[in-house]
């Protein structure tokens, strides 16, 4: 990661603050450590301050996409924006966060855009609610004037997280589509070409497709976790209609969850690209890396 932010330091050429939506989440978490690390003038917005700690070179502003007027506040001497917004799909009937910010970033003069956004975003199925959606989103960004770069990840890495728990307590780990591959992503290695999209030239109107270095499925996933804490963990693969369930109850609109489901043969994801390596130098982190530095979350205390 050293060798990572001195490239970017080095070849920096983008002046001004640089602010950055989606700063509590796994990627904007990793952006701004890594844009800190060059020495950047680097500023947060969230809805909760209290989240992030300020510093030198940080400065957390509160904002919410539904308030035109703390978007202009926060976009004040912006040069570039990192956008992600996390309404879910079908929250309204259009992405309202996106457009809200794309229009603050058009009124502030903003220079340059580089939207998370995600895999399905090059889908080419008219009828997928999910490739409706991010389309819909991108384009708010396309149109906004500045220049703009589109990052489409598949999974991430950390969705793992969430089994955290189940592991924790010796339960067996509840997994939907437990064997569909995906070549997850460490949410770094993103930030990493987010990085470089916001601070450097050669960037603008590129769409990126980061994957990791290999196709992995959960129960994989599982098993290199079971390695890494020297015991037996137990699968219990939920059939498709537990998964449904789940996702919504969890508040997923229906049409959306139905499609997900119906694409659960799909290789779609499974790709490995070597998208990371070519923008940054620096090949894709495999997820037996990524576990073993939180190796901590998966072991019960005591």
């Amino acid at each position: 990661m050293q060798q990572a932010n001195d490239s970017l330091r080095s070849r920096t050429d983008a002046s001004g603050t640089i602010l950055i939506t989606g700063a509590t989440g796994h990627v904007g978490r990793e952006l701004l450590a890594q844009l800190m690390a060059t020495g950047r003038s680097v500023r947060a917005l969230t809805r909760r301050p209290e989240a992030i700690p300020a510093g030198p070179q940080l400065e957390v502003v509160r904002g919410d996409f539904e308030d035109p007027a703390s978007l202009d506040a926060a976009l004040a001497g912006v040069s570039a924006v990192f956008s992600m917004s996390a309404q879910a799909i079908f929250a309204a009937a259009t992405p309202t966060h996106d457009a809200a910010l794309a229009s603050a970033c058009r009124r502030a003069g903003v220079r340059r855009i580089v939207k998370l956004s995600a895999l399905g975003g090059g889908g080419q199925d008219p009828q997928s609610p999910i490739v409706q959606w991010l389309r819909a989103a991108e384009a708010t960004v396309i149109e906004s004037g500045a220049e703009w770069t589109l990052l489409r990840p598949g999974r991430f890495m950390t969705n793992t997280l969430a089994w955290a728990p189940m592991i924790r307590r010796g339960e067996a780990v509840s997994i939907p589509m437990a064997g569909r591959r995906a070549a997850s992503i460490d949410p770094a290695d993103v930030a990493r070409v987010a990085a470089l999209a916001l601070c450097r030239p050669g960037h603008a109107g590129k769409i990126y497709e980061p994957s990791g270095p290999e196709a992995l499925t959960p129960a994989d996933e599982l098993a290199i976790l079971s390695e890494l804490i020297g015991r037996p963990l137990r699968l219990n693969p939920l059939s498709n209609a537990a998964a449904r369930a789940g996702m919504l109850r969890y508040g997923m609109p229906e049409r959306v969850v139905d499609f997900i489901l119906a694409d659960d043969d799909s290789q779609h994801g499974a790709q490995v690209l070597s998208t990371v390596g070519d923008v940054t130098g620096h090949p894709a982190r495999r997820f037996a890396q990524w576990a073993a530095e939180r190796r901590a979350v998966f072991v019960a205390e005591g």
